[in-house]
């Protein structure tokens, strides 16, 4: 009897620690403050920065600031419409071109920490395509997939009635969850959330991006760019934390009449 109880007493808890995704509307998990989140990536993203090394290319830099203040903007509208303006309370937003023409990657900490890598710039080929990155990647922070996957990663690892002690006297174990959480670590075992989350700020950077004023039909093509460029050598769905590119692509041709919705005002 007394295991039933404070197993209803858990289930309870979990259920009141709950936020809801913009756009979406989905309950999530979370257990840690944006608050707390956002201090750890301030610090990492200073870290990221100061080891670069940045761009010196001031045309594609600008450029990539460009695109995130628009971005920024249509976001900060959006949950002012929607009443949530109060879940962006803690964010300072910055946006950083990162010299590396190996990596095809970009990616945005919560808090809205965004890196771009020069790699990706020739795949995205014009400003429509750096939008389409920067929607999903900004979607992520909206999103609070950092937070929700460090909630589920701190529930593994010490149980909801230790979390908070664990935290101050565990830092190096806290860090490290954060470090999967926002995709910097690997686990096999959130595989499925990734890639949920991985759809859910396709279709979110979708919605942001049309809002910023760019065409939701460049989204589609993008990816089919990233496609071409893997040669179709991608592990199976189930393997990889991303959908694949056809699946990709199909959800995002399905959500394009809702953007275009946002596009059109």
């Amino acid at each position: 009897m007394f295991r039933k109880v404070i197993s209803l007493a858990l289930l309870l808890s979990i259920l009141y620690a709950c936020a809801t995704v913009p756009v979406t509307g989905r309950k999530q998990l979370s257990l840690v403050s944006s608050a707390e989140i956002n201090q750890m990536a301030a610090q990492q993203y200073a870290e990221v920065i100061k080891t670069g090394p940045l761009s010196t290319d001031q045309q594609q830099t600008q450029l990539i600031k460009k695109v995130g203040v628009r971005i920024q903007k249509a976001v900060e509208q959006y949950m002012a419409e929607k009443g949530m303006s109060d879940q962006l309370a803690g964010f300072a937003w910055e946006f950083n071109l990162i010299k590396d023409d190996q990596t095809v990657n970009a990616w945005c900490m919560p808090g809205g920490k965004v890196a771009f890598y020069t790699a990706i710039l020739p795949i995205c080929k014009d400003e429509d395509g750096i939008a389409v990155v920067m929607g999903h990647e900004v979607a992520h922070a909206i999103a609070n997939h950092g937070r929700e996957r460090m909630s589920q990663g701190l529930l593994a690892e010490f149980g909801l009635s230790t979390i908070g002690a664990a935290m101050g006297q565990n830092p190096t174990a806290t860090q490290q969850i954060f470090m999967q959480a926002v995709g910097m670590g690997t686990n096999v075992g959130m595989l499925k959330f990734s890639r949920s989350h991985e759809s859910e700020a396709d279709h979110m950077g979708l919605i942001f991006m049309a809002m910023a004023g760019y065409d939701p039909n460049t989204a589609p093509k993008f990816w089919e760019r990233m496609a071409t460029l893997s040669g179709g050598q991608q592990p199976p769905e189930f393997l990889s934390t991303h959908p694949s590119h056809e699946t990709r692509i199909k959800d995002l041709e399905g959500w394009i009449p809702e953007a275009m919705q946002y596009y059109k005002k």
